[in-house]
């Protein structure tokens, strides 16, 4: 029972932690101008290590280019992150299993 209680508190404190030491954080300026500006940043990065292996010559690279455009299309849309990424993903995957399949 002991163990049982010691893990408990353990996990407990785990999981609030972050929130306890983040509070006094949401009033600092260095932390809201991260929070507008890193989604953007964080979606740069992820596109430069996507498409960095393609290649430019190759008749492959139209399938992540189309998704590419449809997620950008969607986002510019809708402005809906989630709709923009199931929209450019399921592109992908139909153009690259039948369309430009191997």
């Amino acid at each position: 029972m002991a163990a049982v209680l010691v893990a408990a508190v353990v996990t407990w404190g785990l999981r609030t932690l972050p929130f306890a030491a983040l509070t006094p954080l949401r009033a600092s300026s260095t932390v809201q101008y991260l929070s507008t500006r890193m989604p953007a940043g964080v979606m740069l990065i992820l596109l430069a290590y996507c498409l960095r292996d393609l290649p430019l010559t190759h008749a492959r690279r139209l399938a992540p280019s189309a998704a590419l455009a449809v997620t950008v299309g969607l986002h510019l849309w809708r402005r809906n992150a989630l709709l923009s990424i199931l929209g450019g993903t399921t592109v992908h995957v139909i153009l690259a299993s039948t369309v430009f399949a191997p």
